[in-house]
Order: C-alpha cells, then structure tokens, then sequence
C-alpha cells in the first residue's frame, strides 16, 4: 500500500514555521480578504483562512460585500488596500458572483501584494524563474513531494487539467524542477495511456472517479488537488484512492491532503509579502 501524503501534518508544520517568524517581528504581516456574496463554499474557505492568520499571528480584516456590489466599488476598496502600509496582501475570494469581473479585479491587486499568484506579473515570473508569488495549490504540492524526499528531476508528471490557478502553474514549478512534463485535458485522446505513463500524476479537474485504479503506473505518486462530492454528497477527488493506493508508491488523501496545504502557502507568501515591504 502507498505511502499517505498527509497534508494536515504538513500543513501544521508549516503554519508553525511561519509562526514562529512572525513571532520574532516587530511589524507584523497583514492580509487583507474580500467575499463578494455568499457561496457558502467560499465562506467556508474564508473562514479557514482567518483561522490559519490567527495561528500565525498575521493580522487579517474580512470585507463581506453583498453580491450587488458594483464592479467599481470594488475597485476602489482595492485601491483603499493597496495604499495601506499595514496590509501586505490581498485575496480576492474567487469565484466573483460576476465572473466577468475577475480578470480586471486581479489585475487591480499590486502584483507585491497579489498572495494568491494570480496577476501577470507574478505568472510570468513564474514562467521566466525569477521570484515571484507562487499559486498556492502547486506550490503546496512542490513542498508536499520535498518533505516526503520526492524529486520531479529526470522524472514524467502528468498534469490533469490546465486551469490557470493549478494545472499551468503546476506543469511550470515541475518543469522547473526539470521534470519531463505533459499536461492533459478534456480534449486530450486516450487519457489512460499518458496517466499510466506518469511517474508523478497530479489530477486536478474535478471529476469524481477521473483516475481508476488501472490508470495508475506502478510505484507512481498520485498527488489528488480535486474536491469533488460523491453521490453520497462525501468529499472526495478525482481518483479512485482505494484502487490507485495500491499501486502507488505514495498518495494524497481528500480530504487532508493538498487542501491544508493550499492554506498553508497562502500563509507563507503572506509572510514573503511582508518581508518584500521591509517588514522584520
């Protein structure tokens, strides 16, 4: 049986480094987060993230706006943040009850305090290898494989899905690490042949029972991001875990797995935020 990835250990390991530096500051970081509506899904994620900043010490403020909020309100309200010394990031809460809205209110957010990886500037630093903010799934991810000694170099990852929050950025953080890569998608043929190729498999596209267990490569990592319910309405990703678990060399759990850890970066760029602004 595989190895389980647990992110919530991993998760807390890593809250705890950034405590511990956010201890030692005399100014401390400061993260700034808008929810416009109320998807009951995106208050969940919200309220998580509050909790990580207490944890840490980072000093957080919530913006609840109704779902009537006017693209130009908020424009001006992330203008009002981008101003303030005290804030070193802000997160848009996605997604906007106006999906039309997202790109401009990304590109709003100063890409010094863009925690979430998300504007341009922070991609095509990512794209070119200078430091930049890292999307913080994919970057879970990669602290996920180093602290369970996995190492992409000379190895193939298979990317499921090719959204610009996981699937781009995470083919770029492994072909950074000189991983041979392939992303997949929905209009890619005969998906199970590239996944049973992968010796890193990282499936993000949120389709429950996507990756069978006769998909998985022997001694393979499968790194599950999806959050998926089944028709039992449990949580649940994209893989078959039970099946996939015993052929893997190592796998992620949902839930407990890439989730924890996705909050825990967020923390993490938080800090780097602060830092970037003189903050110790």
């Amino acid at each position: 049986m595989a190895i389980v990835i647990d992110g919530k250990a991993l998760a807390a390991k890593v809250k705890g480094e950034v405590g511990a530096e956010v201890s030692a500051m005399t100014a401390k970081p400061g993260l700034a987060v808008i929810l416009v509506g109320d998807d009951p899904a995106s208050r969940v994620y919200v309220n998580g993230k509050k909790r990580d900043c207490a944890e840490c010490g980072i000093y957080s403020e919530e913006y609840a706006l109704s779902a009537e909020t006017s693209r130009r309100e908020l424009l001006d309200l992330i203008g009002e943040l981008n101003g303030r010394a005290d804030i070193d990031g802000i997160l848009v809460q996605l997604p906007l009850p106006r999906p039309e809205d997202e790109r401009e209110v990304l590109l709003a957010i100063r890409p010094d305090k863009d925690v979430d990886g998300f504007h341009p500037e922070n991609v095509g630093r990512l794209v070119t290898g200078e430091p930049g903010f890292r999307p913080c799934t994919p970057a879970g991810v990669m602290r996920m494989l180093d602290e369970y000694g996995i190492d992409p170099e000379g190895r193939h990852c298979v990317v499921l899905g090719r959204s610009n929050i996981v699937g781009k950025p995470q083919a770029l953080m492994m072909l950074a690490r000189s991983a041979t890569v392939t992303v997949c998608h929905s209009r890619t043929p005969d998906l199970a042949r590239y996944c049973r190729e992968a010796d890193i498999l990282v499936s993000a596209v949120g389709r429950t029972g996507l990756v069978t267990g006769d998909m998985v490569k022997e001694g393979a990592v499968v790194i599950d991001v999806a959050m998926n319910r089944d028709a039992d309405g449990r949580l649940c990703g994209d893989v078959d875990y039970e099946a996939a678990a015993r052929k893997a060399s190592h796998i992620t759990p949902v839930p407990g797995g890439v989730g924890p850890m996705t909050r825990a970066m967020l923390m993490v760029n938080t800090l780097q935020a602060a830092r970037l602004h003189g903050k110790n």
